[in-house]
């Protein structure tokens, strides 16, 4: 049986160590890697598209950082319960013609009982931004 710990119900401390994990795991740019910490039939809306299962989310990921270059992300815990979190996110990026981009959002996160994403609920922004101008 695949763990992904910390496991829930989360306290403040083990929701951080699971953001963190997200994070660590996101900016490694590696889909495979991604995919791991959801579980084999994960649903995800990110933005407007609708993505189910691990497949789905490799084939997601890989077309988003073969075209958001040198992405960068940060995110901080918003609030939890139980299996349950919810982070505000900022990530950086440009495209293939150079130009850069702030991208703001939330998501939502429901765990199984093993530590496994089965769902991902993500509204996103995006601000153009000069390349003087990143943060992260």
């Amino acid at each position: 049986m695949e763990q992904k710990h910390p496991l829930p119900p989360f306290t403040l401390e083990t929701a951080k160590q699971k953001i963190q994990a997200a994070e660590d795991a996101w900016n490694s740019k590696d889909p495979v890697k991604v995919s791991k910490a959801y579980t084999l039939d994960t649903e995800w809306r990110n933005r407007s598209e609708f993505i189910n299962g691990r497949d789905e989310v490799v084939s997601f990921l890989k077309n988003k950082w073969d075209n958001e270059l040198d992405y960068k992300l940060k995110k901080e815990l918003w609030t939890f319960q139980d299996n349950r979190i919810a982070v505000r996110f900022e990530y950086e990026y440009h495209n293939k013609e150079g130009q850069w981009f702030r991208a703001y959002g939330n998501e939502n996160w429901e765990f199984d009982e093993n530590g496994l994403m089965k769902k991902r609920y993500a509204s996103i922004n995006d601000l153009p931004i000069s390349e003087e101008d990143r943060r992260l």
